[in-house]
């Protein structure tokens, strides 16, 4: 059991090696919402909830009283999500999505442990074709994805990468919202 902790503890430990690329995130969201604009987004699984999550504590508060800021989770309508993936294709879920809620000045933060899931990555693509700016969340190994920014945290145990993820989106909510 203890091996548990210490392994969890050096992967907390090495998020530190993360500090510029999550700097840049929060100076990237702060300016976009400071400009009016909004955050988007999109995961799969654990992905999907983290998705959730996170825009849930832009919309209400993550520590302190502060203004409503403007996220939406793709991941979170189970009828747009159906209804897309039946018409279009499961790989269009969150891509269609943009189309119709996302504008230039947004961003999309994409969330992909693997790195590989084909929605996520057409997601990415299709913001980028809309001048929308993506921040991409995944594991240890690089993407060939053009992300604005790309936070690579150092595992590639699925449970363990979503552990920081959530640890990272809850540092970037405090440091966006200390910057209100």
């Amino acid at each position: 059991m203890k091996e548990l902790f210490e392994k969890r503890i050096e992967n907390f430990k090495n998020l530190a090696s993360l500090e510029k690329e999550i700097s840049i995130a929060v100076n990237l969201i702060t300016s976009s919402l400071k400009s009016g604009n909004k955050l988007l987004f999109c995961g799969n699984g654990g992905s999907a909830s983290d998705s959730n999550h996170l825009s849930a504590e832009f919309i209400s508060k993550f520590k302190k009283e502060r203004k409503s800021l403007p996220a939406i989770s793709l991941s979170a309508n189970n009828s747009i999500i159906t209804a897309i993936g039946n018409d279009f294709g499961f790989e269009n879920v969150f891509k269609r999505q943009i189309e119709g809620l996302g504008q230039e000045g947004d961003i999309l933060i994409a969330i992909t442990t693997s790195g590989k899931s084909k929605n996520v990555k057409e997601a990415v693509k299709r913001a980028k074709e809309l001048n929308i700016k993506t921040i991409l969340l995944t594991g240890k190994n690089k993407t060939n994805l053009k992300c604005d920014i790309e936070i690579n945290v150092p595992s590639d145990v699925t449970a363990e990468i979503q552990e920081m993820h959530i640890t990272i989106g809850h540092i970037i909510c405090e440091a966006v919202e200390n910057n209100f």
